[in-house]
């Protein structure tokens, strides 16, 4: 999303050529776009690095999203039916001068489609090479788990990935998408960890109001009290290990149940060695707690009803088939058990 300066921030061809070279010789991968990213250009400088290059197309896992709109005014060129699946597939193709897609996202759930008709024209895509694997972005639970049971009981192309926005000031998927990603197997993408970059370090309570956010709206409107007793704690632990606000961000969305490779957005080759370093901090179990105890969620029912359940049956047993367990199956073990 920090390929190009279409929208008036983000990298240079240039610079986003070395942010690629230094992070594929760091040992990196997983590449994230999508079509309308800087209006297609994002596409497009991947593919002019990477796609000319047989052996560096190979190694690189490339994934990229349709559901955006590049058409103002054509009611055909956005969302999740088959004719805008195709299109979009296509000019994603072109525009990454590849002929396959590793990993091919919807970028948000489309209310207006069947849910059936953007499944048949993925596996359709699959089926015909210019697909690899399939995965949702910013869906609900209920809506992404209809979708895998009908891909499943059909035998098209189920989904293996989701994502979406998770970080110390955005934990709400911890109640329904968490836990329905581990059961069933789905790894978790996380995009925006840094919220904007609110948890950078880059915005303080010193300097609130003076500094100004690139991402506007992103990342001003996030800058509320709770981001600002995050900060001051992320600060403090960041001095504790010699580290940065940012790695320690990172590092605790990273060791968090389901996550599968964190999205980084880098907009400068300085950014990404800082946001790759958080791979080196390991946060003790204190750390993470006195993180956990600032950003804890406040969970849809029925979560907190099981839980407070699960207290009052614990305290007499509970009796299932006329046998009285001394510990309620209802109760989790730990934190990590809830998910």
């Amino acid at each position: 999303m920090t390929f190009g300066q279409d929208w008036g921030w983000g990298s240079a061809p240039e610079e986003s050529a070395r942010i690629l070279d230094r992070y594929l010789d760091l040992g990196g991968n997983f590449i994230d776009t999508a079509n309308v990213y800087t209006k297609g250009h994002s596409e497009a400088i991947i593919g002019e690095h990477l796609g000319k290059a047989s052996s560096r197309r190979q190694r690189a896992v490339i994934a990229t999203k349709f559901f955006g709109s590049m058409l103002t005014g054509d009611p055909n060129s956005g969302g999740s039916g088959r004719k805008a699946i195709a299109a979009a597939c296509d000019e994603s193709l072109r525009r990454l001068q590849t002929d396959y897609i590793d990993l091919y996202w919807m970028h948000c759930w489309d209310r207006n489609t069947p849910i059936e008709e953007t499944l048949r024209a993925l596996d359709d895509l699959v089926a015909a090479g210019k697909v690899r694997y399939i995965g949702f972005s910013d869906t609900p639970a209920w809506k992404a788990m209809e979708a895998q049971m009908i891909a499943k009981c059909r035998g098209w192309t189920p989904l293996i990935a989701l994502q979406l926005e998770y970080s110390l000031l955005e934990r709400t998927i911890e109640g329904e998408l968490v836990p329905m990603a581990i059961e069933h197997g789905l790894g978790i993408t996380p995009w925006s960890p840094l919220k904007s970059g609110v948890l950078s370090g880059k915005y303080t309570r010193a300097n609130a109001g003076a500094v100004k956010a690139d991402r506007g709206e992103w990342a001003t409107a996030a800058l509320t009290e709770k981001a600002y007793a995050v900060i001051d704690e992320l600060i403090k632990i960041s001095k504790e290990l010699g580290s940065t606000p940012a790695r320690v961000a990172l590092s605790w969305v990273q060791h968090r149940p389901g996550i599968a490779s964190t999205i980084i957005g880098a907009r400068t080759l300085q950014q990404l060695e800082d946001n790759l370093a958080a791979l080196d901090v390991t946060l003790t179990t204190q750390h993470a707690e006195r993180l956990n105890a600032l950003t804890k969620p406040a969970l849809n029912f029925p979560h907190d009803f099981v839980y407070r359940g699960a207290e009052i049956f614990s305290a007499s047993g509970t009796t299932i088939n006329a046998v009285t367990a001394k510990v309620n199956p209802m109760a989790p073990a730990s934190e990590k058990d809830r998910y």
